[in-house]
C-alpha cells in the first residue's frame, strides 16, 4: 500500500506557484493593492504624483533655459524672468558656489585636499584596501592640520587667505566636518559624565547639556559673534570662523551626548556586571565592552544628528559669512540676475540632498556591516 501511494504521488509533478502571486502582477497586488485601505492610499499617492511631478519636472527641465552666457537667455518677452528655471545662472555662478571668494590661483590647494579626503574616504569604504586604521587615524588626526595650513596659507611657502574670502560650499563643509568630527567625542565625555556617580561631574555635564539644548543655533552664533568679543580682554580677538566653529561644536555635542547617553541605556546590566567579573576599571570597561555597543546601537541618532548639524550650517550667514547658501542668495542679488533666487534655491536644494541622502547610506551601510542578531 505503501509503494502504491508512493508510486501515484511520484506521478504528480509540483505545481507552478498561481499567476496572481508571481511576476509583476504579484508584486502589485502584495505591495499595493493588497487590501481595500492599501488600494485607498496607492490611488491618493498616484493622484498627487500626477499633480506634482510634471509641473517639478517641466520647471526644472522641460521649460528651463539651459545654455547661455548671460541672463538673455532667461528673459520673457516682457523683458522679465522666464517661469522656468535658468541654468546659465548657476553656470556663472559656479565657482562662488563652489569656493566663495577664494583666489583662483590658489584653489589646487582646496581641490587637493578634496583629492586626499575622498581617496581616505574610498579606503574606508572599499573592504579589499588593507590598513584602514592608519588611514582613519590619519583622517581624523594629521589630516585637519594639513587642511588647516592648506587653506590658510602664510607658511610653507602659499600665500595667506584670509577668512572672509572663504565661502561657498566650500565653508560649508570645513563648519560642518570640523562639528562633526569634534562634537562626537565630546558628547561621548559628556554622556558618560552625566552617568557618573561622581556629584560635581554629573553636575556640570547636566547644566552643560540642558544650557546648550535650551537655546536655538542661532543665538549660539550671535553670542559668539558680536557679544564674546566683549568679554574678552582690549586686544585680544578671534577670527570670526573659528568662533562660529566653537559655537556650533559645542551646540551640536550637547544633542550627541544625549543621542550617545540613550545608547548606554539600552545596554543591559549584565555587560557592566560581566565586565567588572573579568576584573576590568572602568575605562577598559567602556572603551571594549560597553561603547562599542552603545555606538552600534545609536548609528541612527547619531548620523541624524551629523545631517541635522551639515543643514544647520546655513545659520552662519547671520554673522557675515557667506555658506553655500549664502553664495546663492549673493549671486541671486546681483543686478545682471536679479529674480533667480528659486533657481538657486533648487540647485542648493539638490546638493545638500546628495550630501545628507550619502550619509544616510553610509549609516545604513555600517548598520548592516555591524549586524550581528543573525
Amino acid at each position: 500500500m505503501a509503494e502504491q501511494t508512493q508510486h501515484i504521488v511520484g506521478e504528480h509533478p509540483d505545481l507552478q506557484p498561481p499567476a496572481s502571486t508571481v511576476g509583476a502582477y504579484g508584486w502589485i497586488r502584495e505591495n499595493l493593492i493588497s487590501t481595500p485601505i492599501n488600494t485607498f492610499f496607492t490611488i491618493l499617492a498616484i493622484y498627487l504624483i500626477y499633480l506634482l511631478v510634471p509641473p517639478v519636472l517641466d520647471w526644472l527641465i522641460f521649460s528651463a533655459a539651459w545654455v547661455g552666457t548671460d541672463n538673455t537667455v532667461c528673459k520673457n518677452e516682457t523683458g522679465g524672468p522666464i517661469a522656468a528655471a535658468c541654468w546659465p545662472f548657476v553656470v556663472a555662478w559656479f565657482k562662488p558656489f563652489m569656493f566663495g571668494f577664494y583666489p583662483d590661483s590658489e584653489l589646487w590647494r582646496i581641490k587637493l585636499t578634496y583629492w586626499i579626503f575622498g581617496l581616505g574616504v574610498l579606503a574606508l569604504v572599499i573592504p579589499a584596501v588593507p590598513f584602514k586604521k592608519w588611514v582613519a587615524v590619519f583622517l581624523l588626526i594629521p589630516y585637519p592640520v594639513i587642511c588647516y595650513y592648506m587653506y590658510a596659507g602664510g607658511s610653507f611657502g602659499l600665500v595667506a587667505v584670509e577668512t572672509p574670502l572663504w565661502g561657498g560650499l566650500f565653508l560649508t563643509l570645513v563648519i560642518a566636518i570640523t562639528g562633526i568630527v569634534a562634537s562626537l567625542p565630546i558628547g561621548i565625555l559628556l554622556a558618560l559624565g552625566r552617568r557618573s556617580n561622581m556629584p560635581v561631574v554629573k553636575a556640570v555635564c547636566i547644566a552643560f547639556i540642558e544650557l546648550w539644548r535650551g537655546v536655538p543655533l542661532i543665538s549660539v552664533l550671535f553670542m559668539s559673534s558680536v557679544m564674546f568679543p566683549l568679554f574678552m580682554p582690549e586686544g585680544v580677538n578671534f577670527d570670526k570662523l573659528i568662533r562660529a566653529l566653537v559655537g556650533v561644536t559645542l551646540f551640536s555635542s550637547a544633542y550627541m551626548a544625549e543621542v550617545v547617553r540613550g545608547g548606554l541605556q539600552a545596554i543591559p546590566k549584565g555587560q557592566y556586571e560581566g565586565a567588572q567579573a573579568l576584573g576590568l576599571n572602568f575605562g577598559k570597561m567602556m572603551f571594549f565592552i560597553v561603547m562599542p555597543q552603545a555606538l552600534k546601537l545609536v548609528i541612527p541618532g547619531i548620523v541624524n544628528t551629523f545631517i541635522g548639524l551639515f543643514k544647520d550650517t546655513t545659520l552662519v550667514g547671520v554673522i557675515g559669512l557667506f555658506d553655500f547658501l549664502g553664495m546663492v542668495q549673493a549671486g541671486s542679488s546681483n543686478k545682471d540676475w536679479l529674480g533667480y533666487l528659486t533657481t538657486g534655491f533648487a540647485f542648493a536644494a539638490l546638493v545638500y540632498w546628495v550630501f545628507c541622502f550619502g550619509m544616510s547610506q553610509y549609516s545604513q551601510h555600517l548598520e548592516r556591516k555591524l549586524h550581528t542578531g543573525h
